[in-house]
């Protein structure tokens, strides 16, 4: 009878535990739909771990649930529960661990990197069939060039005024390579490449060189802030002034002052009267110097006021000197020269020191009368 009753005791307690627990477990799920914290003393399994199941030290009786950890009380869940289930002492509401370390900024900081590196996606090498096209598209290298907005390139390309390499260009979206294809723009050259191209309107007191060795203000003095070396393409007389080109393209410079391709300069001259009927005449059929004759391609006067006169003289000879000593050798000594024209580029209304840029026209027609 006494077994009996032990069994029926034992199985009593355990039961209640098992009713103990299951009211337990909804009174959580409610707290947790109503954003509570859980309560401390539910951070404890009185309802048997490992260590808080019956044991045969604690037992089956009803003296091993309150004190034991395996009974059904809640006073047994504190007491027994954390002595048995190892669950550190002071335990907040919220289930933090308040003595738990911090994670150190190195092993956060490899985590980001793991993390970045798993989401970051190797570049597929295509195969050179599908690579990258060689070349710029045509109206990208005429708008860089100067010849208008990519738009008006492409109606340039539309009116077959473009040619590549001596074709003629009607498909938009055509590649090409600015440093070796030749283009042109109604039969213009373009500059596509990196050059440079200045006209200075040299004052009077300039040596025209860029750099004097005695400190005497010289064309490099204009173009301090260019990067890019540039050169002179010509000189003219300290005293004379006028237009004076400036460009880092070697070939064009040479090609210009070369007596092979007889690039026209022209000149105006202020001389005292008066002057004689086959004064132009004479320049023209060529006026005899120290190293030879030389000629002018056309004379005309310009103004005359009393004995003041203003002449224009055109030749395309380049000797040092030349225009002066050929109006001096004619009777006419020269009290001020300006060269107003070299080629087709003309000065215009410059202003005297003043260095602009020259449009991409210009530098075609430059290239043209000089077949480059």
């Amino acid at each position: 009878m006494r077994s009996s009753g032990r069994n029926s005791r034992g199985s009593g307690s355990g039961s209640g535990g098992n009713n103990y627990r299951g009211a337990g477990n909804r009174r959580d799920e409610q707290q947790q739909r109503a954003g509570r914290p859980r309560p401390e003393e539910r951070r404890y399994d009185v309802g048997g771990g490992p260590q808080a199941g019956p044991g045969p030290k604690s037992g089956p009786g009803p003296k091993a649930g309150p004190k034991g950890g395996q009974g059904g009380g809640p006073k047994g869940g504190p007491k027994g529960g954390t002595a048995r289930s190892g669950a550190p002492k002071g335990v907040g509401g919220r289930g933090r661990k308040p003595n738990a370390p911090a994670r150190p900024r190195e092993y956060e900081a490899q985590m980001e990197e793991r993390n970045r590196a798993r989401h970051d996606k190797p570049r597929v090498a295509l195969p050179k069939t599908f690579g990258e096209v060689e070349g710029e598209r045509l109206q990208k290298v005429l708008a860089r060039a100067g010849m208008g907005s990519r738009r008006a390139c492409e109606e340039l390309i539309d009116q077959a005024r473009v040619e590549v390499n001596g074709k003629i260009v009607t498909e938009q979206g055509l590649r090409v390579d600015p440093e070796k294809d030749e283009i042109k723009v109604d039969g213009l050259t373009v500059a596509t490449q990196s050059y440079l191209f200045f006209a200075l309107n040299k004052p009077a007191g300039v040596v025209s060189t860029m750099e004097d060795p005695d400190g005497r203000q010289c064309l490099g003095d204009y173009v301090t802030n260019r990067e890019t070396r540039l050169f002179h393409v010509g000189r003219l007389d300290t005293e004379t002034e006028g237009i004076i080109l400036l460009t880092n393209h070697g070939e064009l410079a040479h090609r210009l002052t070369h007596p092979r391709y007889g690039v026209k300069k022209t000149y105006l001259a202020a001389i005292q009267g008066p002057l004689p009927r086959d004064l132009g005449k004479r320049l023209k059929s060529g006026i005899e110097l120290e190293d030879g004759y030389a000629r002018a391609d056309h004379f005309r006067v310009v103004q005359n006021t009393g004995k003041n006169y203003l002449v224009e003289v055109s030749l395309h000879e380049g000797r040092k000197h030349i225009v002066r000593r050929m109006l001096a050798e004619a009777g006419f000594p020269v009290d001020k020269l300006v060269r107003t024209a070299f080629g087709p580029i003309a000065l215009g209304d410059q202003k005297s020191g003043w260095l602009r840029r020259m449009t991409n026209t210009e530098v075609g027609m430059l290239m043209r009368e000089v077949e480059l």
